[in-house]
């Protein structure tokens, strides 16, 4: 039976497929908000009324979206106001939260590997190959349990 955390990472993994196939998407210069209001021709006064928010309330909301002070909850009214969804997501620098774990678990494992070689004399004795195969075996035992010292 498959390690259950195995199991939870590849179901968020293809939960986060559709993110990586936008995530090179740019924001537009104005921002999200005044594009697609302008976009359908919507007036400040219009988007507030939908808002319930004064014209001023909505130039507020356009100016923090583009300094990246807005709140989540404040695209998801603007969003239900443009009959529209709000969606976010996170992506991962290297295209899969598998992937990830496992630049992580390699990179700790040669830490740990690289240590004990260090402090133990019998390093000479090892060939470049029979120490990466230790730092893949390390690896993959890492990978098994992903301990919190992983994110140190």
């Amino acid at each position: 039976m498959r390690n259950q955390k195995k199991i939870v990472i590849e179901q968020l993994d293809r939960k986060l497929k559709p993110f990586y196939e936008i995530k090179n998407i740019e924001v537009p210069e104005r921002g999200w908000v005044y594009t697609i209001r302008t976009a359908l021709n919507m007036t400040l006064q219009q988007l507030g009324h939908k808002l319930k928010i004064t014209i001023q309330g909505v130039k507020d909301i356009e100016k923090r979206e583009l300094s990246g002070s807005i709140s989540i909850k404040s695209l998801k009214e603007v969003a239900k106001a443009l009959d529209m969804q709000f969606v976010y997501g996170f992506v991962s620098n290297h295209n899969s939260i598998e992937k990830f774990i496992e630049l992580k678990a390699m990179e700790l494992a040669k830490k740990m590997v690289l240590n004990s070689l260090n402090a133990a004399s019998e390093n000479k004795e090892l060939s470049e190959a029979d120490i990466q195969r230790e730092i893949e075996d390390f690896a993959s035992e890492i990978k098994r349990e992903i301990p919190k010292s992983l994110w140190d």
